[in-house]
């Protein structure tokens, strides 16, 4: 069995909207679906995107959604992420459509705790937003890897950097092969709600 989850966050409630993040979702679960040949390779691919105020993604939707696809014993267990991250002196987040300052999202540390200690037999990670390259390390010691058997992360940028996308509604890293211009960073609001 092969499980995908695969999230596109563009609208947020209190930072920045995005305007390419939720066409790649669409793009990568069109490429999962199926084989070159036509061949069915994930079935059931699970996409949740955040496209407006009436249809966001919840860090607690988020976070749900990344138990259930490490919840069980799948050959393949692939989680796609294109939105805004977040880094801090504590670690890297994934941002929800929900968050406010972007150490409110969902820690990487935790997608890490669930991936490896999931049954799962491969766990594919892929991170197409800002700080990605964050995901697997120790946010007190950066020199140790927190990453098991099994485990496979691909990021669009380093923890340091901001990933990018085209403007205009145009692909992630990952979906494109080139043209990235407009950074996928975070505008954080100082005023609270």
């Amino acid at each position: 069995m092969r499980k995908a989850l695969i999230v596109g966050i563009d609208y947020y409630d209190h930072i920045g909207h995005l305007s390419g993040a939720v066409n790649d979702a669409h793009a990568v679960k069109n490429t999962l679906e199926r084989n070159a040949d036509g061949t069915l390779n994930f079935p059931t691919p699970h996409l949740l995107t955040g496209s407006g105020p009436g249809a966001p993604v919840t860090r607690q939707k988020l976070k749900e959604s990344v138990r259930e696809l490490f919840a069980d014993d799948a050959d393949i267990a692939l989680f796609y992420f294109a939105g805004h991250g977040y880094i801090e002196d504590t670690g890297g987040y994934l941002c929800a459509s929900d968050c406010q300052s972007g150490d409110d999202g969902f820690p990487l540390a935790e997608v890490m705790s669930l991936a490896n200690s999931s049954r799962a037999k491969n766990k594919v990670i892929i991170l197409d937003s800002c700080h990605g390259g964050a995901a697997g390390t120790n946010a007190l010691n950066e020199r140790v890897a927190e990453i098991s058997d099994g485990v496979t992360i691909l990021t669009a940028s380093t923890a340091a950097q901001y990933a990018m996308e085209t403007p205009g509604g145009g692909s992630g890293v990952f979906t494109s092969l080139g043209g990235l211009s407009t950074c996928r960073a975070a505008t954080f609001s100082e005023s609270k709600p």
